[in-house]
């Protein structure tokens, strides 16, 4: 773990790794790796990595019901401080390949723009690590400390725009049973919003998701006396879940929020009571709570809003993505001077957005997020700007500077 935050010795600025990063970014989006497929990306890397000397591991995973998916780890070195570079080269689907400018495995370069799906989620943020990487080996005689100290690896899987299941979760806990330790992780999603350098994803938010179950009485609509209508009852007890607010945020987070998502009675008859009725929520939690706490909360509400008449249970789903936070310190003052000297900008340390696999990695490690700016992905011309590309590798080869300094 890095001392203290703050640059290296004084140094030339120079321009590192920027074809490698462009170069492997086009192999990788060339490979049509649409989840579960890998279609020979990690291939690519596995080329690269033991070629410059990385101990390299590919490990498959299956399950009953699930796709076997292909995993990459490799490592150079095996003394600490270890820091590690995360990602996925699984891509979603590319949807109307007809609608797109330029075909969406081409990796075609066009007005300053690297066009292709996984461009920016995330093949061009693991592509820039593994450039800065190879580069910075290259200037400190192949090794990341003089002294013999200090690891680099890549935890790289197949498995994170679908269930994720067989990817980085089990990735990890492999990594663990041979003895690896990691100090700290550095997650390559396109964290930034608007331009490269304006966000830091620092956590998540928790997801926990449910459906609520109102019993009733199915009957004649014309003897209401003889049913029990549970569509009045559901439609009280969403108000009532959903106005209270479950918490006002915390020093890291917005505020935790529960969402009604649909609602069904399986009725098709204009003329029956329908006997249940059911409706399907979302929670996005803060670290206010845990998954068994929110559970609690939520529970309790729901009971007092039923009162001794409404008939409703709520059947939680089973979540793996629990609420995390990196908090500020000297792991976190390295990345952002990194960014700075590159960008000139500050970024802001967020927890905004959905879930991904930091999820996972944060019970092993700190970890951030920085990547590419990340508008156009999933989108049809997913792209990113080649001058965005170049940077991201120079802002990486900053934080192995300051973290091996």
């Amino acid at each position: 773990m890095p001392h203290k935050a703050g640059p290296p010795p004084r140094r030339r600025v120079k321009s590192v790794g920027m074809t490698d990063a462009i170069s492997i970014t086009r192999d990788l989006v060339r490979c049509p790796s649409v989840t579960p497929a890998d279609a020979g990306a990690l291939g690519v890397l596995e080329n690269i990595l033991k070629a410059a000397g990385f101990e390299v591991h590919r490990v498959t995973f299956s399950e009953p019901g699930t796709a076997d998916i292909d995993n990459l780890y490799a490592r150079i070195g095996n003394q600490a401080p270890h820091i590690t570079f995360a990602g996925h080269t699984d891509v979603v689907p590319p949807g109307d390949e007809s609608a797109w400018t330029h075909g969406p495995f081409s990796g075609e370069v066009k007005d300053g723009f690297l066009y292709g799906r996984g461009a920016v989620d995330m093949k061009g943020g693991i592509a820039c690590s593994v450039a800065a990487v190879l580069e910075y080996l290259k200037d400190n005689g192949g090794k990341p400390r003089e002294d013999g100290q200090g690891s680099i690896s890549f935890l790289i899987t197949g498995d994170e725009e679908d269930v994720s299941i067989n990817g980085t979760i089990k990735l990890l806990k492999w990594a663990a049973e041979r003895g690896e330790k990691f100090d700290h992780c550095v997650l390559g999603e396109p964290s930034n919003v608007e331009v490269l350098g304006d966000t830091i994803k620092v956590g998540r938010r928790g997801s926990q998701s449910g459906t609520l179950h109102v019993e009733g009485m199915q009957g004649h609509v014309a003897y209401p006396h003889r049913a029990a209508n549970p569509v009045p009852d559901i439609s009280r007890l969403i108000v009532a879940l959903s106005d209270e607010p479950l918490d006002h945020g915390s020093a890291q987070f917005q505020a935790s929020n529960l969402e009604f998502t649909s609602v069904d009675v399986g009725n098709a008859a204009s003329n029956v009571i329908p006997g249940q009725a059911r409706a399907k929520f979302n929670i996005r939690y803060n670290d206010n709570h845990t998954q068994e706490s929110l559970r609690k909360l939520v529970e309790e509400r729901l009971t007092k809003a039923c009162g001794n008449r409404i008939r409703a249970r709520i059947a939680w789903e089973p979540s793996n993505s629990n609420v995390f936070v990196t908090k500020p310190g000297p792991f976190t003052d390295l990345a952002v001077a990194a960014i700075e000297a590159v960008t000139g900008r500050k970024p802001e340390l967020s927890t905004s957005g959905g879930t991904s696999d930091a999820r996972f990695i944060s019970s092993y490690c700190p970890v951030i997020e920085f990547g590419l700016v990340g508008q156009t992905m999933h989108q049809i011309n997913e792209r990113t700007p080649i001058a965005d590309l170049e940077k991201l590798t120079q802002v990486y080869r900053g934080v192995l500077d300051r973290y091996f300094a």
